[in-house]
């Protein structure tokens, strides 16, 4: 059973990307403080995504979304609500696309594009899903001691104090406050901790939430470096995300992360979601910056040495 935290933060999240209607292209959301110094990137992307949704008219039929790229342009303001404004680029026969435009303060933070197609039938074939343990043989994350957590910066303490909506299991977990050095590849088992509506909108929405968590960091394995490092910036410059089949963000899934390059302070990592039964449901790609800053910064370089 589920603590009323968790229930709380679960209602919470399902009311951010349940965006509030201004005009018939306009929308308002709200922001929450999940730990970040900044607004979470998968919450931009998921309001994003809702109000691209919120667009797509009955007359046209049942579209879907199956692909979506975006554009992290500033830093957004937690404090402050964040102004969705839909452009209606093109209905055709079968497909519709949306831009969106997310602004905060009067300037615009993100860009998003996003495909809808008409249902229909075609060839199918897709890569098979990683032999890994079940998400019930694995255990959660363990939790930090409180003298640990008293060592460590005050957006690191509220990152890992959350108890956040999603519940993560990792096939291969990593000690993020002492990190080892290792091949940039992961597998994370993933569910909303609550279950949710059969509205498949809302779906599509959560997962490209979540979809923003443990990608990029990725790309740190083979350094040795960590987020939760203060000398560690990171940030997501672009996100794209395709839906394949249909899915359930409150059922096991499966994220299956790897990142082919670093370079010139940015890092690219690739993600492939799989549903238990080992349906391919999602892929994503994103790159972001990854920087080491302070005085030694030389000692911790971003390319493994040949």
């Amino acid at each position: 059973m589920n603590s009323p935290v968790s229930e709380s933060f679960f209602n919470e999240l399902v009311e951010l990307l349940s965006l509030e209607r201004l005009e018939d292209n306009l929308f308002r959301g709200q922001s929450r403080d999940i730990g970040t110094k900044y607004v979470f990137g998968g919450q931009v992307l998921g309001q994003a995504l809702s109000a691209a949704q919120a667009t797509m008219d009955a007359a046209s039929g049942p579209r879907d979304a199956h692909s979506l790229h975006g554009y992290f342009l500033r830093a957004g303001d937690i404090d402050a609500p964040i102004v969705y404004s839909v452009d209606r680029t093109r209905d055709g026969g079968s497909f519709s696309v949306r831009r969106v435009t997310a602004i905060q303060h009067g300037k615009p933070i993100f860009f998003l594009a996003a495909s809808f197609q008409q249902h229909e039938q075609g060839a199918e074939h897709q890569v098979s899903m990683p032999d890994v343990p079940k998400p019930e043989d694995l255990e959660p994350s363990p939790t930090l001691s409180p003298e640990q957590m008293a060592k460590l910066p005050s957006k690191v303490q509220r990152w890992l104090s959350r108890q956040g909506p999603f519940e993560f299991r990792h096939v291969y977990p990593r000690d993020e406050l002492n990190p080892p050095k290792r091949p940039p590849f992961q597998q994370v088992w993933f569910r909303l901790s609550e279950r949710v509506g059969d509205a498949a909108e809302l779906h599509r929405a959560l997962l490209a939430y979540a979809s923003d968590f443990h990608l990029l960091g990725t790309a740190t394995f083979p350094h040795g470096i960590s987020y939760y490092q203060p000398d560690v910036q990171m940030a997501s410059l672009d996100h794209a995300l395709w839906f394949h089949r249909a899915f359930r963000a409150d059922e096991w899934l499966l994220y299956s992360i790897d990142s082919p390059s670093a370079q010139g302070g940015r890092g690219l990592a690739r993600g492939q979601i799989f549903d238990r039964n080992g349906r391919l449901v999602a892929s994503t790609v994103q790159e972001g910056l990854i920087r080491v800053v302070g005085a030694d910064k030389a000692d911790i370089p971003l390319h493994p040495k040949g």
